[in-house]
């Protein structure tokens, strides 16, 4: 699984474990941690293998840089909406919860610094959320004529 490599420069998300607890990631800190197709992707397979790991009991969410996550990177995405960036198959995790397969086991979401659109369903989508005092939160879609999760 790419995740685990944290040498490898496409790493957008990283994999930690510590006894029980998985520790993910989001790693795209020149991009405000913004999501684009392949973060997107790597944070699905680092939930999917979590959620099949019997020796993990929680996994805990959380942003590298001052960051939780700018939204999603539309610049990236614009031609892969219709190209299933968002769809996930019956084996894979969805992290914002809308497809997939159903996750099993906890998931904690600790947020810092701005934290917009995708970060916010992120967080309505886990068990226990954990806010600095420097938040800054938005849902920024509706100005765009974007439906919201």
């Amino acid at each position: 699984m790419t995740t685990e490599h944290n040498h490898h420069t496409d790493t957008r998300i990283t994999y930690e474990v510590q006894d029980y607890i998985c520790l993910i990631g989001l790693n795209r800190v020149d991009k405000r941690n913004a999501f684009d197709s392949h973060m997107i992707n790597q944070l699905s397979d680092a939930l999917t293998h979590y959620d099949n790991d019997d020796n993990l009991r929680c996994a805990l969410i959380f942003a590298h840089g001052e960051h939780f996550t700018a939204g999603l990177d539309l610049m990236e995405l614009q031609d892969k909406w219709d190209k299933g960036a968002f769809e996930f198959n019956d084996d894979e995790i969805d992290p914002w919860g809308i497809s997939g397969k159903l996750r099993t086991k906890p998931i904690v979401v600790a947020v810092q610094g701005t934290c917009f659109t995708a970060g916010i369903e992120l967080m309505l989508n886990s068990d226990v959320v954990i806010a600095s005092e420097n938040c800054n939160f938005a849902q920024m879609e509706v100005q765009r004529g974007i439906m919201p999760f």
